[in-house]
């Protein structure tokens, strides 16, 4: 199933893998703690990567991530470094990660500005170590994704998980 198809939807592990996502839930979720659930998890996901045949639009677009992960930003770039039409590279992206690199790259920009409040509060300075244009475009991104401004957004109090959520797979 293509990830685009999974965007925005809550869709049970056992749909997608059938019984083997099904037996992974159920060892998740009788797992006594965190580190005994990565550890499921991690075996989980290995076995199924053994199992499941990978297209070369999943390469292309995992070595996308890299590229917009690191320092590329414009999807352009990041389609001619890799050989393929900013066109080839958009539908890849989209059917492998769910959105489109475009969207990808704002959100590594946006989780880079909010690591970089650990250690500073200027803005503007953050804005442009982030790959903003500007401070402006920071706080409007802030807005548009979070829905809260950058200062709202670091005074906000964290709130506990609510209780019996994530005990679905």
């Amino acid at each position: 199933m293509a990830a685009n198809a999974l965007t925005d939807r809550i869709v049970p592990l056992e749909d997608l893998w059938g019984r083997p996502g099904s037996d992974l839930c159920f060892d998740l979720l009788s797992a006594r703690s965190l580190p005994e659930v990565l550890d499921r998890l991690s075996r989980g996901i290995a076995l199924r990567t053994h199992q499941t045949f990978e297209p070369a639009s999943a390469r292309l677009a995992r070595r996308a991530i890299r590229l917009l992960e690191g320092d590329a930003v414009r999807v352009e770039t990041v389609a001619e470094q890799l050989g393929v039409t900013a066109r080839h590279l958009r539908r890849a992206f989209t059917e492998n990660v769910g959105i489109g690199p475009k969207d990808f790259a704002r959100t590594v920009r946006l989780q880079r500005a909010v690591k970089m409040t650990a250690t500073s509060r200027d803005w503007g300075r953050i804005a442009v170590d982030a790959g903003y244009y500007d401070q402006a475009h920071l706080i409007a991104d802030f807005r548009e994704l979070v829905g809260l401004t950058p200062g709202a957004f670091l005074k906000r109090p964290v709130a506990p998980p609510e209780p019996g959520r994530g005990a679905r797979c």
